[in-house]
Order: C-alpha cells, then structure tokens, then sequence
C-alpha cells in the first residue's frame, strides 16, 4: 500500500521552517524577561540594530543575535569579552582547467562521425571572512562598540 508523500513533505517543510534563522521577534521571546524590562525606546532601538555602550548581553542578544566569534581578554583593568559579527562571501578567482572532454558529432548528411576535444573548466572561488562590528563587554556591559564604514 502507497502513503501519501504530500503530507510527510509538508510536515518536513513545517518543521524545517520552525528551526529556521533566528529573527528578532524570535530573540526577544526567548528573554522575555530582559526584553520586557526595557522602555518602548529601547525596545525599538534593539528591534533596529542599535547598540549602545551600557547594554547588557541579553540586549545585544536580542538586536543582534549571538556573534560569529568569541573572544576573551585579561588587562590590568580585568577581563572583557568580544563578541565579533562577521560578513562572509565568496570571492571569484579565475578558472581552473581540468583537461579535455571528448565530444562526438555525427553529420546528418553523410552519417560520418567527428570526434572533437573541448577544454573542461571550473570557476575557482575563495571564502572572504571580514569583520564588520566588535563589541566589548566589561562585567556584562558594553564599554566598547566598533563598527565597519560602510
């Protein structure tokens, strides 16, 4: 006996799209307690991305979600963290050439058979990585907030 596909493919995309990006409604939700401590304004300004020295993790979680990269620092002055936000894309470099494909080409008209060799390429592309904000946070606050020029 056949089972449907059409409602197990729709359960699939159902539970792919629950798992999907984390957004910031999303990120609020999941510290309401900090989110709904927070003034309107400042409930506004994380929902644009904006980060300002003083604000908690929970508020840079919440605009901006978890950072690509973490790194933690001892000075004089005690231990800080940076969370870095990163932007990623491929960059093209040329073409590689991999040989020769053998091509085969029959004529219509007289039935004879031609063999032809055509060169066999491929892009060649090189992951870029370059970081586009730094945040350092002192005692679970940001004292420090660097940003790419666009």
């Amino acid at each position: 006996m056949k089972r449907p596909l059409l409602p197990v493919l729709f359960l699939a995309l159902g539970l792919l799209a629950l798992t999907g990006c984390s957004t910031f409604t999303s990120r609020s939700k999941e510290k309401p307690v900090a989110f709904n401590a927070l003034s309107t304004a400042d409930q506004s300004r994380l929902e644009n991305k904006v980060i300002n020295v003083g604000d908690t993790t929970d508020m840079v979680y919440i605009a901006l979600g978890w950072p690509d990269e973490k790194q933690q620092s001892t000075t004089a002055a005690g231990q800080t963290t940076t969370w870095i936000y990163n932007r990623y894309w491929q960059e093209y470099q040329g073409e590689a050439y991999g040989g020769y494909r053998r091509q085969v080409v029959r004529d219509p008209k007289t039935g004879k058979s031609s063999v032809y060799l055509e060169p066999v390429s491929r892009p060649i592309y090189s992951n870029r990585k370059q970081p586009i904000m730094r945040i350092v946070f002192a005692d679970g606050k940001v004292t420090q907030i660097e940003q790419a020029k666009s």
